[in-house]
């Protein structure tokens, strides 16, 4: 082989090797999935994000033709399960379903193990829900309005309970007593479950909860709703005012929702996508979600990712002007 043609070989085997890593991921995305995937929950059996990602995943895995395994990894308000999707290979393989608490924990968190808005692959929200105000039917307080006259009045003697510091009842709180300039106190508990079972005891005298858990004890006349946190009057609990009504900033919707370990193709988090968007439009989705008080939300992906962003603005500028101490 001569000089030249020498060079012409060595510049044709690059250009194919080049041309093999770039096709390479647009095979892989084809190919997608050929075994089973793993989705991880930052919450224990039996909560609402586990009846989600059972729920969801079983109908997702059946439009892209493999088992979606759901596995929980509670502990650390969700750090872990995050933790363990962030560090998972690129490939679509290992999911994770996060919460909106995912922006007030990195709101009030000192340090996290990953960057929450640039260490994830976002997909789209699956379930969006408000959340709640509510007493025990025999309290005193009439109405939200009621509620923030009485805080007033009194400084410091209405407590309100939530499910741990820096969860998104507790910051809610806080921005409740901001826009109204009172200071209800709060006091955290393990989960919604335990402050609610304080609110029934009458030693917590307000419950922040999310219409998902509070559906229940409404429907069944344990807890009385003050108002909600919806722009207008939300269609699965029509019969609660507005919290809007009475402090016009305040508008909250929750939500929980996929995504991936960074890196992971583009063709990829759009298949996962697309057949999300099918699952969430099935009459049985949207049936379900309304049992315990949400809608199917499906956005896209920068969407997703452009809501996370405008949460964890929202929260840390209210852990800023209120002083809330960062874990």
């Amino acid at each position: 082989m001569t000089r030249a043609a020498g060079f012409i070989h060595r510049g044709l085997s690059w250009a194919i090797a080049c041309l093999a890593m770039v096709a390479a991921p647009c095979a892989f995305a084809q190919d997608y999935p050929y075994r089973p995937i793993r989705l991880l929950i930052g919450f224990a059996g039996g909560s609402t994000a586990d009846i989600v990602a059972r729920l969801i995943g079983q109908h997702l895995g059946e439009r892209l033709g493999q088992p979606i395994i759901v596995e929980a990894r509670p502990g650390g308000t969700g750090l872990i399960a995050n933790d363990a999707v962030v560090k998972s290979p690129p490939d679509g393989y290992t999911l994770g379903l996060l919460s909106g608490g995912h922006a007030s924990t990195a709101a009030i968190m000192k340090k996290l193990p990953y960057d929450p808005v640039n260490d994830f692959a976002w997909i789209s929200t699956v379930i969006a829900y408000p959340m709640v105000i509510g007493v025990v039917p025999e309290s005193p307080i009439k109405s939200f309005a009621d509620l923030i006259a009485r805080a007033k009045a009194a400084p410091g003697r209405i407590s309100y309970g939530s499910p741990g510091i820096g969860s998104i009842h507790h910051l809610l709180g806080e921005w409740l007593n901001m826009e109204a300039g009172t200071n209800m106190i709060h006091v955290p508990f393990k989960g919604e479950a335990l402050a609610f079972v304080e609110v029934i005891a009458g030693r917590v005298d307000v419950m922040l909860a999310t219409t998902t858990f509070a559906g229940n004890p409404i429907r069944s006349g344990k807890l009385r709703p003050l108002g909600i946190t919806a722009a207008r009057r939300y269609a699965l609990l029509p019969e609660i005012p507005p919290v809007a009504e009475t402090l016009r900033e305040i508008e909250l919707i929750s939500w929980q929702g996929l995504m991936a370990s960074p890196a992971t193709p583009p063709a990829i988090i759009d298949r996962i996508s697309r057949e999300l968007r099918a699952v969430l439009a099935l009459p049985e989705i949207e049936r379900r979600f309304a049992e315990f008080g949400g809608v199917p939300a499906h956005i896209s992906s920068a969407e997703m990712r452009a809501r996370v962003e405008r949460d964890i603005v929202r929260w840390k500028r209210i852990v800023e002007v209120k002083n809330i101490e960062r874990q």
